[in-house]
């Protein structure tokens, strides 16, 4: 090629060079310019949204207390520690520091320090002092991350009637279901800046809300009484071979609970792992046929219509038609002329129909729910049950019900609801709301509960008679009830338990419901065994450990026997 053309081509080639540099360059200027000018807005958002982040702040979830200030639910510290390899400067020597603190070895922290992993767990669930000697090393690539741990003191003791919290922090059954918005508090909110591997950047004047600690509840329950009814209940079930049981202890003046057991029980400590069906309070949600324990409200509603006195006669022959059905008492057996006081105390069946068809179908029932039954008592615990009540009307009623209702068959009611309702003939015929929160603190103030008073369910001077009623039944044919230098008032309940095919030929519900002092009554218990096998008849199994849970309440409780109490009286 001539030199001419040659300087021709090389000049072609050059130019060829500029322009596709000019263009390139142009094209970067272009996209220079449309990335900060243009896109400049936009993309400081995103790059604000990839370094800066919204964290919540958890609050501190309100401790529940028994009514003498012990804990029965609290809320610890827990720390989960680890680290981003890449980030630590000195491995060998941060795994000295923390082989002591986290009690772990040397050998496998330095190995988890200098691997290449992004991000490695060192320790979960360590105790707060722990995390925070951790924490005060300020040592690069360790992360110390507190949480809040549900802890429950006293175990099995109080489970049921406080509940559980689960791993998202709501609450469950008891006090914490109930309650769980008051405990539960409300959560903040922190702006935090993060570093290019997520760690948090501490930068001065960061945005923030501070997180509302739940409110500390005080209960009506004594951790004392509450132990009290616990061993004697485990004690009764295991005697008595039942399979399984309930107790409830009131106060009848203020409808204050003092005390809620069921065994078997569960530790809420580990409720994870505990068989489901028994984390649901029996005391509540578990309904049965009461027996004779419910012929407290059918006495208490002829007394009270005026259709009866305590010495009312009628002739027992053993066996009443209502409705077409055949009702015989307990023991097949007739008792021949009998006043209302020996029926109730010998609890006659017979008596008790007698009672409710003289009564009458619409008066009758009318008593029934006076005393709350068929409806939810209001109790401030979670998962509360109705009971089940037929009434005149409605498709499933027959008028035999008005016979074996009487005598507590073919009604359902929970433990709180039958009690609530012979508390009220303790407290001169007013029935109280149950109730189990009795304080609430806050950092501001506290604020008490005032007892409620739900109806009249019937006239003082009814239940003054019935409660003299109550007392003959017990120093007649509930001796195992009675403590001594006390009057006791109360009712024993063999109840048969219904099954799809009728009535269980052997399986019985045990109970007993009383009062005492019977004149200044300042607790009310009910006891409920299921299917002892160690006897089927409540005198033999539910009575007697009536009779020893009173027995350490009035010991407990330091209430003087009656003679010395009413001494200055007479």
């Amino acid at each position: 090629m001539k030199p001419g053309n040659e300087l021709q081509a090389r000049h072609r080639r050059l130019m060829v060079v500029a322009v596709v540099l000019t263009i390139g360059v142009l094209a970067i200027v272009g996209r220079l310019v449309y990335y900060q000018v243009w896109m400049h807005a936009e993309l400081e958002q995103m790059a604000v949204a990839e370094r800066e982040r919204e964290r919540e702040v958890p609050p501190e979830r309100g401790n529940i207390l028994d009514s003498t200030g012990h804990p029965l639910a609290m809320s610890v510290i827990q720390w989960d520690i680890s680290a981003s390899p890449n980030l630590v400067q000195h491995p060998r020597e941060l795994a000295e520091q923390l082989a002591d603190l986290l009690d772990l070895p040397r050998d496998e922290l330095y190995a988890k320090l200098s691997s290449s992993t992004k991000w490695v767990r060192l320790a979960r669930g360590c105790a707060q002092e722990v995390g925070e000697a951790v924490a005060s090393l300020k040592a690069d690539g360790i992360i110390c991350e507190p949480r809040a741990l549900r802890v429950y003191p006293e175990g099995e003791l109080a489970a049921h009637l406080v509940g559980i919290v689960s791993e998202g922090g709501v609450g469950f059954y008891g006090v914490e279901g109930y309650y769980n918005q008051w405990l539960a508090g409300i959560e903040g909110k922190r702006e935090i800046e993060q570093n290019p591997v997520g760690e948090e950047i501490p930068l001065p004047g960061q945005a923030q809300m501070a997180a509302t600690a739940g409110i500390n509840l005080i209960l009506t329950v004594d951790r004392n009484i509450q132990l009290i009814a616990v061993q004697e209940l485990e004690r009764a079930v295991e005697d008595y071979q039942a399979d399984s049981g309930t107790v409830v202890i009131m106060n009848p003046k203020t409808g204050a609970i003092l005390a809620i057991a069921n065994y078997p029980s569960y530790d809420p400590n580990g409720f994870p792992q505990v068989d489901g069906e028994l984390l649901a309070d029996s005391s509540l949600s578990r309904m049965w046929e009461p027996g004779s324990i419910f012929k407290v409200i059918t006495w208490a509603a002829g007394l009270d219509s005026g259709t009866i006195s305590p010495g009312t006669t009628v002739y027992d022959g053993g066996a009443r038609e209502v409705g077409g059905r055949v009702i015989q008492n307990y023991d097949r057996m007739g008792h021949g002329w009998v006043t209302m006081t020996d029926g109730l105390a010998q609890s006659l069946n017979t008596v008790a129909a007698f009672i409710s068809t003289s009564v009458g179908k619409e008066t009758f029932y009318t008593y029934v729910q006076r005393f709350g039954f068929g409806n939810l008592t209001g109790v401030d615990l979670a998962s509360e049950g109705p009971g089940m009540v037929k009434r005149p009307g409605d498709s499933n009623w027959f008028p035999s019900d008005l016979g074996t209702n009487a005598f507590g068959q073919g009604i359902a009611v929970t433990p709180v609801q039958m009690l609530s309702a012979v508390a009220a003939v303790a407290n001169h015929g007013l029935l109280m709301k149950p109730y189990i929160v009795g304080q609430f603190i806050t950092p501001e103030k506290v604020v008490s509960v005032e007892p409620m008073a739900v109806r009249q369910a019937i006239s003082e001077e009814t239940a003054d008679t019935l409660t003299g009623m109550l007392v003959e039944v017990v120093s007649r044919e509930a001796k195992k009830a009675q403590v001594e230098g006390y009057l006791i008032a109360g009712k024993t309940g063999t109840a048969q338990v219904p099954t799809a095919y009728g009535y269980d030929p052997t399986a019985t519900i045990a109970s007993f419901v009383g009062f005492a002092p019977a004149d200044d009554p300042q607790f009310a218990i009910l006891v409920k065994l299921d299917n002892p096998k160690a006897s089927p008849w409540a005198n033999h199994t539910a009575t007697p450990t009536f009779g020893a849970i009173a027995r350490r309440l009035l010991v407990y409780l330091q209430i003087p026997p009656d003679e010395i109490r009413l001494a200055g009286t007479r």
